[in-house]
């Protein structure tokens, strides 16, 4: 081995696909890019830009067909996630990934892939608060928290939540002081200046206007996770 090569003790693959939220991808990323001895695979079906739901173009850097056996498995949500819950190539991709992968693990809509992969039926799992009842439906545990882990499955809320997330999966690899050096490295201290980011806490006002901004996207998303249950009900039983 010359002086230039370098080896890796671990390996993390992110699932890149059309439309994906960029901070789903992004708050992640930070955090494991700082983590030592850990290889970053950006993994799609092809190697072609990957342009997120706001318009930001990604260079994937790994095929699918190319992708090693990952330690950790990673699926970010978005828009892009209906054309891919009924994408048989991709969610065998994720099912072969996630049967050999350490930790199998995903933030926001991402969880409804893994779902619809058949990997987190039996477990206790998260996403946007908005579609957690859609979760539900795929025959998973749904809990109203920040980051969940149950075992070797670990999933993040909405979009935000990316951070807390990556810094929670820091800590199971790692230690807990590296997660920490992290965290203040990147100097994450959130103080929102309004208290509406959860459901929970927010105006009434506001979350009916988020629903309603939501609602042909949720009412889309429904009738395809009904469609997914039709068709293979004993996926999710």
């Amino acid at each position: 081995m010359t002086t230039t090569e370098q080896t890796f003790s671990l390996s993390i693959g992110i699932v890149l696909f059309p439309n994906l939220t960029q901070l789903d991808f992004t708050g992640p990323y930070e955090v494991f890019s700082k983590l030592p001895d850990t290889q970053l695979y950006l993994l799609a079906e092809t190697l072609e830009p990957i342009q997120s739901d706001r318009g930001l173009t990604f260079l994937p850097d790994t095929t699918f067909t190319q992708s090693p056996a990952l330690d950790v498995l990673f699926v970010p949500g978005g828009p892009g996630i209906d054309a891919k819950l009924e994408d048989s190539k991709f969610l065998d991709f994720l099912k072969t990934q996630g049967e050999q992968a350490r930790y199998v693990t995903a933030v926001c809509t991402g969880s409804l892939l893994l779902a619809a992969a058949g990997l987190l039926q039996g477990y206790r799992a998260t996403t946007h608060w908005v579609y957690l009842d859609l979760l539900e439906l795929l025959g998973v545990e749904v809990v109203k928290q920040r980051v969940v882990i149950d075992r070797n499955r670990i999933t993040g809320g909405g979009v935000t939540a990316g951070i807390d997330f990556g810094l929670v999966i820091a800590a199971e690899l790692f230690t807990e002081a590296i997660a920490q050096s992290i965290q203040l490295g990147i100097e994450y201290n959130p103080q929102p200046p309004f208290q509406s980011g959860s459901p929970e806490t927010a105006p009434e006002v506001i979350i009916n206007r988020v629903k309603a901004a939501s609602k042909n996207r949720r009412d889309n998303r429904l009738q395809i996770i009904q469609k997914i249950i039709a068709q293979s009900p004993t996926s999710v039983s």
